[in-house]
């Protein structure tokens, strides 16, 4: 007889990382930030966690005074960490002397909202100033080639030359986003990055992002208002009052809500009811041999299967009914009828499933019915 379940469902299913395995560029383990002393000490960041994994985009959303800027500030080395665990390329900054924390800052790029470019040097010298922090230089004519390229890469190839007084608002904001990006670094952090920018400036500042974290597994995490780039986000994370209210795998919830539309079980519900359900979702993994669920026990979830293999049987004699694999659904008859599971499922391989708890599935359930009702309503005034 197969084992009885042994799984995880602590991860909600749109943060699920395939890939998990993969080491972390930047890993937040708690971070918790003041402002002020005394009285005036005012707390602005609360139990934040979260993990980037080299080569994706990240881009972080919320209303003004959310705290997105003061933790990507403490990312960026440019705060101290006050509480938590902070770990940056392996480095963790909780416990990083100024030495390490110096060195470490030449792996990285930032790109601020007010520019910081200096007014006495051209948007060449400007973008050289990242070059020049490095601990290993080139030939200054080799520098100047790189930084002529990447001002050309934003669309400044005739502005080489002009001080921050001579460029417009935009302008500097692309000479910004070139010294964030001339030295490679392995994390970029940018904030507001096409706030000053037209639509057309700003699609090429972010595919230059995306050929950086494609080509280069370089870590980027963008805090933005600008919803005209969020297609180009791995991952969308949402603060609220200081604490990551929401964290989203762009393709794991595109991929639920596909695989929720061809489930015969909610044809009727609302999109805006699935993208409700999908982010209600969890979890589980299950080795080659569980028992997922039990003949005779109650019912309590729905599942829908991500990855793998499952064997439905049924008693007497565990008989062999069905095998079920990815886009498949099961959980549901318990469920609707509220009587007891009506078979076994195990495991025939590993398997990553995507579960729904009874309530969230009653809820739209009932949506179905009231659509019904409603269509049904409808037919009979006509």
């Amino acid at each position: 007889m197969p084992a009885a379940a042994s799984s995880t469902e602590s991860v909600p299913a749109t943060q699920f990382d395939s890939q998990s395995g993969r080491s972390a560029a930047i890993e937040v383990c708690g971070v918790q930030h003041f402002y002020g002393q005394g009285d005036a000490r005012k707390q602005v960041l609360y139990d934040n966690n979260l993990i980037v994994r080299p080569g994706e985009i990240v881009i972080m959303t919320g209303q003004s005074g959310s705290g997105k800027t003061t933790l990507l500030t403490l990312i960026g080395t440019l705060r101290r960490v006050q509480e938590g665990e902070l770990f940056v390329l392996g480095h963790p900054l909780h416990t990083a002397s100024p030495p390490e924390i110096n060195r470490l800052r030449r792996r990285l790029g930032f790109v601020f909202q007010a520019h910081n470019l200096f007014s006495s040097l051209t948007a060449l010298q400007n973008v050289r100033m990242a070059l020049e922090l490095q601990p290993q230089r080139s030939s200054r004519a080799e520098e100047n080639r790189r930084c002529q390229q990447m001002l050309e890469a934003v669309g400044l190839g005739d502005r080489v030359h002009y001080k921050p007084r001579g460029l417009s608002g935009g302008q500097k904001q692309r000479v910004a986003v070139a010294r964030g990006l001339v030295h490679q670094p392995d994390i970029l952090l940018a904030d507001e990055p096409t706030a000053a920018l037209d639509e057309a400036s700003g699609r090429k500042v972010v595919t230059l992002f995306q050929e950086q974290a494609r080509q280069r597994g370089t870590a980027i995490v963008i805090v933005t208002h600008d919803n005209r780039i969020l297609d180009v986000a791995d991952r969308i994370v949402k603060m609220d009052f200081g604490t990551i209210a929401r964290d989203t795998r762009v393709s794991e919830a595109s991929k639920i809500g596909e695989m929720l539309s061809g489930c015969s079980i909610f044809d009727g519900v609302t999109i805006r009811t699935m993208t409700q359900l999908a982010d209600r979702m969890s979890v589980q993994q299950h080795s080659a041999g569980t028992r997922v669920i039990r003949q005779g026990d109650p019912g309590d979830t729905f599942y829908l299967i991500r990855d793998g293999q499952m064997e439905v049987r049924r008693e007497p004699g565990e008989q062999w009914v069905a095998e079920i694999g990815p886009g498949d659904f099961f959980g549901e008859t318990a469920l609707l009828t509220g009587e007891p599971r009506n078979a076994h499922v195990d495991a025939k391989t590993d398997c990553v499933l995507y579960t729904l708890d009874a309530k969230s599935f009653q809820e739209a359930m009932n949506e179905r019915a009231s659509l019904d009702q409603e269509v049904r309503s409808t037919l009979f005034a006509d």
